[in-house]
């Protein structure tokens, strides 16, 4: 039982003539159930043997208050012990959270734990309200601005509780208007053009650029000042931003007061500094010109060139600073460029981490940043991209960090984070004839960590089977020349692939070399040996009967080919920048029983347009013809068109001419082509392994030469998944002017694994 409560404490404390202050020779504290003894005494201010008196009792109860694991402390005395009782705050058991679709609950729940409130930490119930404030903060943000929030707290045993918080998010607030006031010389139009935040168009849905944040809208401010600033607007300035909500809290209007200001020219532009080379060697890279208006971007863009330029002669942690004079008078400005290039870096050594599998040598005979030598950001650029081509990583970093204790040395650090190079594609088809049909090959681009490409195929189909054996080595010389073999058997019956009534039984054995031209460019020669017999089917076409009765039906050639690969993309999977080029030519020597020749040229381009949204063209063109004693292209050298591949929409393999029989015979001339605008999935947790699509395809094959108004077009929208399984792309196409003959199929579909 206590003595006194602690405020008679405190009177008797302080009462002369009374009890006075006392010696506590020991202190006990009560009521404790989670928190411990030692915990209590480490926030005391007296310990046992202090005197205890109105001087410092009160600075007791303050510390233990102050620690927020108390909802109420009393002290007394009993004999000379100090007796402290406290009342534990409950602690929070769990907290659970509901409704929310916009924001993930782990983003809520790491801002609660910013705010305070978490899982195993002292429930203070004042801090509820601070909590509250800062849901409705992370939702405004969304522009859920009617967000209803309802807290629960519900004691628990053991003084817990348990805090449920259910969220009606409402509807997000669209962008109805947004005005610029101010603005003499360029219209709202021009101005909100680059703006994210703006009244949503038919695509809002999925860019959300209708959606206020305030985060978007400073980004959109900054925009708007660049804009000026690169027009020698010196002095524009955003005077006020008014973001008006509606009264059902369902629309925004933005009003944004703006300043314009005079615009200043550039009057002059001097270097100086550490030059290290002439000057007359920069003034190439400042593309500025005297007498037109100042543009701060060009400026930027210049002094990140010369930068550039610095650092391919070493000087990697260059300072290139520009600093205006501004004369208000004649309102123009002079630059002036002031170099300090450092030291001269130079890299000690390459490090490569994160690579399980592949062996070192593979990684390092893609670097162009070699050890001993300078340091050079635009050989360390390339050497990224040539290792994110190989295919063989899902991510590629590369880092400089200073070597301890000098000043001239870095090392660089390759992380890699791997991902399987092996592939298992199939192919799965049906049809009311030929049901369903399997395919299959195994791939490994990177052959026990060797940078080699083994290939294993399997067809077993009721139209084809096949059988290869290849192996590719990319660097069978330390310069970079390759070298491969390849045997395979195939069979195909083509009256199951959409075309004329044939079939084939071709063997081929071949060996190729390849040669780097540049780090970009590369040639390669292959020479080939095929066996072909050919068999009639039961209705087979005049044109294969009459080339058959001219040139057999037993074939034994030589094939020499040559090919021109160009490769300039950001990576193999997903590129963004860049294009891939392929030249083709191929041809039977003289003695071989079919003389012909064909060129195959394939190009793709990569331009970023906006955010992640990538533009891409594609061209594929082919030519081929007979020579010599041979009265015609072969027919099974046709090119056809259709499909997945080329033209999404038209059924594979069934555009250009027809044979006798009404079958696709394919052509002799090929131009397919079209363009497609690549864009993020609208769930940024996909946007690494999802891709979505609309796209324009057009061309067709012909018989002797191209005929324009026999061009198809067809229009659609497409995906690319990186599922765990493998890639599978699917399209749904729709032809725009196909005609009688054609045969369309709006769905398609390829899928391949991986392992």
């Amino acid at each position: 039982m206590r003595a006194f409560p602690r405020v008679l404490l405190l009177l008797l404390l302080a009462a002369p003539g009374l009890a006075g202050a006392f010696v506590a020779k020991d202190i006990r504290v009560e009521g404790l159930q989670r928190i411990s003894a030692g915990t209590v005494f480490n926030y005391l201010p007296v310990k046992p043997g202090d005197e205890v008196g109105a001087h410092n009792v009160p600075a007791v109860i303050r510390s233990l208050y102050k620690t927020g694991f108390f909802k109420d402390v009393q002290a007394w005395r009993e004999g000379d012990v100090l007796v402290i009782e406290v009342v534990e705050r409950p602690a929070i058991a769990q907290i659970e959270i509901t409704g929310n679709k916009s924001i993930q609950t782990e983003d809520l729940m790491k801002g609660l734990r910013d705010a305070g409130l978490a899982e195993g930490r002292t429930f203070n119930r004042s801090l509820l309200a601070k909590i509250e404030q800062e849901l409705r903060r992370q939702f405004f943000n969304e522009g859920k601005y009617g967000v209803v929030l309802e807290t629960r707290v519900t004691p628990l045993e053991r003084n817990r509780v348990a805090i449920d918080i259910d969220i009606k998010e409402g509807k997000t607030a669209r962008i109805r208007g947004v005005s610029i006031v101010g603005n003499r010389s360029f219209s709202d139009e021009e101005l909100l053009d680059a703006f994210q935040s703006r009244p949503g168009g038919w695509l809002a849905w999925f860019t959300k650029e209708d959606q206020y944040s305030r985060q978007k809208l400073a980004g959109d401010l900054e925009t708007l000042k660049s804009f000026y600033l690169d027009r020698g607007y010196l002095k524009f300035k955003v005077e006020s931003t008014q973001v008006t909500l509606s009264p059902d809290k369902k629309d925004i209007y933005i009003t944004i007061n703006v300043r314009e200001g005079d615009v200043y020219t550039l009057s002059d532009i001097r270097i100086t500094g550490d030059l290290v080379v002439d000057a007359e060697e920069y003034f190439p890279l400042i593309h500025l010109r005297r007498g037109e208006p100042f543009s701060r971007r060009a400026v930027v863009d210049s002094t990140d060139r010369i930068t550039e330029k610095l650092g391919e002669m070493g000087y990697a942690f260059a300072n290139i600073n520009h600093i205006p004079e501004v004369d208000e008078e004649k309102k123009t400005v002079s630059i002036t460029f002031y170099l300090d290039p450092g030291k001269r870096v130079y890299v000690r050594r390459i490090d490569i981490k994160g690579n399980t599998r592949t062996r070192d040598r593979v990684v390092r005979r893609e670097m162009r940043q070699m050890e001993n030598a300078w340091l050079s950001n635009s050989k360390l650029k390339r050497s990224r991209e040539r290792l994110q081509r190989l295919g063989f990583f899902e991510e590629v970093i590369l880092e400089t960090p200073a070597v301890p204790g000098s000043t001239d040395l870095t090392d660089v650090v390759v992380t890699v984070k791997e991902k399987p190079s092996g592939s298992l594609a199939g192919g799965v088809g049906y049809s009311q004839n030929q049901g369903i049909s399997f395919t299959a090959s195994v791939t490994e681009d990177n052959f026990l960590g060797t940078g080699k490409k083994v290939t294993m195929a399997l067809n077993t189909s009721s139209y084809n089977t096949h059988y290869q054996l290849s192996y590719f080595n990319p660097y069978a010389t330390i310069d970079g020349i390759s070298r491969g073999f390849n045997l395979s058997y195939r069979k195909t019956n083509y009256d199951e692939l959409n075309v004329s009534d044939y079939s084939t039984d071709r063997s081929v054995a071949s060996v190729n070399y390849g040669v780097p031209v540049s780090d970009f460019n590369r040639l390669s020669a292959s020479f080939a040996f095929e066996f072909i017999d050919l068999r009639l089917g039961d209705l087979p076409p005049t044109e294969i009967v009459d080339f058959v009765d001219t040139e057999g039906d037993s074939y034994r050639d030589f094939k020499l080919t040559v090919t021109w690969r160009h490769d300039s993309r950001d990576s193999a999977i997903f590129p963004t920048i860049g294009n891939r080029q392929t030249a083709t030519f191929t041809l039977t020597v003289p003695g071989s029983d079919l003389q012909f020749y064909k060129f195959y040229y394939t190009f793709r381009h990569y331009i970023p347009v906006y955010q992640r949204f990538v533009f891409s063209a594609k061209a594929d063109l082919g030519y081929g013809d007979s020579y010599g004693n041979t009265t015609a292209l072969p027919f099974f050298e046709h090119f056809y068109a259709g499909g997945v591949k080329n033209l999404r929409g038209f059924k594979s393999n069934t555009l250009g001419p027809r044979d006798s029989t009404g079958d696709p015979y394919g052509g002799t001339r090929k131009l397919t082509g079209g363009v497609e605008l690549f864009m993020p999935p609208p769930f940024e947790e996909f946007s690494d392994t999802l891709r979505l699509s609309a796209f324009l395809d057009a061309g067709n094959v012909f018989a002797d030469r191209i005929e324009w108004d026999e061009i198809r077009y067809s229009v659609g929208v497409g995906a690319t998944w990186l599922s765990p399984m493998g890639a599978l792309t699917v399209s749904y196409g729709v032809p725009l002017n196909d005609k009688d003959d054609d045969e369309v199929e709006n769905f398609q579909f390829s899928f391949g694994s991986v392992f």
